[in-house]
């Protein structure tokens, strides 16, 4: 029991911390806030090493390594260290470092919601909406850094794709902003797919119910008019 507490403990604070982080990138792609300033700097990088620390720990214990790496590839991509990749490239005067770096916190998005989705797999329709959350803010990001427009334009388009709505005031022109659009197009088709089946199925399930109970009632009563009858046919007999 206390172990069970303390693993969800465990799981709400990463939980938590992730939120944080996934916040922390959306504002940074928003232009809101500088990550690599004082103190989002501090806060990021804190929870990087949390990350950090929490991810080998884990591996050294797990029987099979290769099968801990298979099954956590969200957690291995929020620990890629973005912010030791922007002072190694500041000092080595590469060229589109913020570009690069943006796309690298991209795979660090992916890692931090992807890492949500276990409070999500229960239910089929939520842990779906949860991805198809996770991957608009994605694609947004792709979206706002190839395009070069601002994070709320990204993610207006973004939705509009995904809802098949495609307004068509934002278009994508490069390479990387159209891939993006494929993903979303996909996105959105399942989803309503989804959407429809599951509406179906629960509309289907309260028919299968209430007929389930009708058929219930009816051998119930069945049951009683067969005691009737033989009750009858052992008075019947009685008076021969």
């Amino acid at each position: 029991m206390h172990k069970k507490f303390t693993y969800v403990i465990y799981q709400i604070i990463m939980a938590i911390l992730a939120i944080i982080s996934i916040g922390m990138l959306i504002a940074y792609y928003a232009n809101r806030i500088n990550i690599d300033a004082y103190p989002y700097s501090t806060i990021d990088n804190s929870i990087w090493l949390i990350f950090f620390v929490d991810y080998f720990i884990r591996l050294i214990i797990a029987p099979n390594k290769r099968e801990f790496v298979k099954d956590n590839i969200f957690d291995l991509l929020s620990i890629i260290p973005a912010s030791s990749l922007f002072f190694f490239f500041r000092i080595a005067q590469i060229g589109r470092t913020f570009r690069l770096l943006k796309l690298i916190r991209i795979m660090r998005l992916v890692g931090f919601t992807g890492r949500l989705g276990v409070f999500f797999e229960r239910n089929e329709l939520l842990y779906y909406l949860y991805i198809s959350i996770d991957v608009i803010m994605v694609a947004a990001a792709m979206f706002c850094i190839s395009e070069k427009v601002s994070y709320e334009t990204a993610l207006w388009w973004a939705i509009t794709t995904a809802t098949t709505i495609g307004y068509g005031d934002v278009i994508p022109k490069t390479g990387i902003g159209r891939a993006a659009a494929i993903v979303l197009m996909l996105l959105g088709i399942g989803f309503i797919g989804m959407l429809t089946s599951t509406i179906t199925e629960f509309f289907a399930k309260k028919d299968e119910r209430k007929i389930s109970s009708q058929l219930a009632k009816i051998q119930q009563e069945n049951q009683q008019l067969k005691a009737e009858l033989d009750e009858i046919k052992n008075l019947i007999k009685n008076k021969h």
